[in-house]
């Protein structure tokens, strides 16, 4: 990398923290969102924001309160879902602080962290805001981060090193005998479907999504509209959560009337997957997502070791 002005940058969305560590500016990050977690070394790192509803309540509770929060119902709306820790900015007195407006819910939005900026008002930071609504989108944002930082080369080295990676999944997939519906979820209660980037990723991954559309919000949807479509393949992401806690909620859809009888159930080809650290993470992990989905799509083609880890077979019938 060039030589460069140190900065102090602060990072309030996880996927932001990973696309600035695969930049080089690991050593210059100065703090973090209470999400982010990967890579590993910046779990050391001051965390600047917190949830205003408890993560550990269940899906349909997170659910209420979000919308609550976020919807003018509380009295709390003001502040938004998400807070910047009081006196954290002053602080940290960060160079650039790199958040998002394409999701109130995902992290911070815009509208708070420029409102903390203003309330400080003894420093000044250039505030970077991400907008990974498509795939596209997200590689420009690596570009916007890079730019921002002086490094347009090496912003452009990383595009095209994930895209490298999710084409020659691609190349792979479309010599596979058949492309399989598949329908994912990214909230269990209530349902919701993928949406954004994901419907571009199944489908490069070799897939047919069913319920999403490429660039757009993810979409609300019922299980009777899940049991009708009756695809293939059911992958199960929920939004912010590990393998573990989206297994959890795997309970809720398999005791709806009429899963046992989905051809993916009977298949066993249900899939939950770590939607936290992968699907739901627009950063350079999207190369392992899908390598994930292809995984899960066409077995007999892909084996990148991401079982176990990245996602688990669900076998569990009502």
């Amino acid at each position: 990398m060039a030589e460069q002005a140190p900065f102090r940058i602060l990072s309030l969305i996880a996927s932001a923290t990973e696309i600035l560590c695969a930049l080089g500016f690991r050593d210059q990050l100065v703090g973090r969102s209470h999400e982010c977690d990967y890579p590993l070394s910046v779990a050391g790192l001051p965390a600047a924001t917190a949830p205003r509803f408890d993560i550990h309540a269940s899906s349909r509770e997170i659910d209420e309160r979000v919308k609550a929060l976020a919807s003018g119902r509380d009295a709390l709306r003001a502040l938004g879902v998400y807070e910047v820790k009081p006196g954290i900015l002053r602080e940290l007195q960060p160079t650039h602080i790199v958040t998002q407006m394409q999701c109130e819910v995902c992290a911070v939005s815009l509208r708070d962290v420029r409102a903390a900026v203003a309330a400080e008002a003894n420093f000044d930071s250039r505030i970077v805001s991400l907008a990974p609504n498509a795939l596209a989108d997200v590689w420009e944002d690596f570009r916007r981060v890079a730019a921002a930082l002086k490094a347009e080369e090496v912003g452009e080295r990383l595009v095209s090193r994930v895209v490298s990676r999710i084409d020659a999944v691609t190349r792979a997939a479309t010599r596979a005998a058949a492309r399989p519906t598949v329908v994912a979820v990214e909230w269990v209660d209530p349902l919701m479907a993928v949406g954004n980037w994901m419907p571009e990723l199944i489908e490069l991954a070799g897939g047919q999504c069913l319920f999403g559309e490429a660039g757009r919000h993810s979409p609300w949807m019922d299980f009777p509209a899940l049991a009708e479509a009756d695809p293939e393949v059911i992958i199960v992401c929920p939004c912010g959560f590990g393998i573990e806690r989206a297994r959890e909620d795997m309970a809720i859809l398999a005791s709806q009337p009429g899963w046992d009888a989905l051809q993916a159930v009977q298949s066993g080809r249900v899939a939950v997957c770590d939607g936290n650290q992968y699907f739901n993470r627009p950063g350079p992990r999207l190369a392992e997502t899908t390598e994930i989905l292809a995984e899960i799509l066409h077995p007999d083609r892909f084996q990148f070791g991401h079982r176990g880890s990245g996602w688990i077979p669900f076998d569990g019938r009502s």
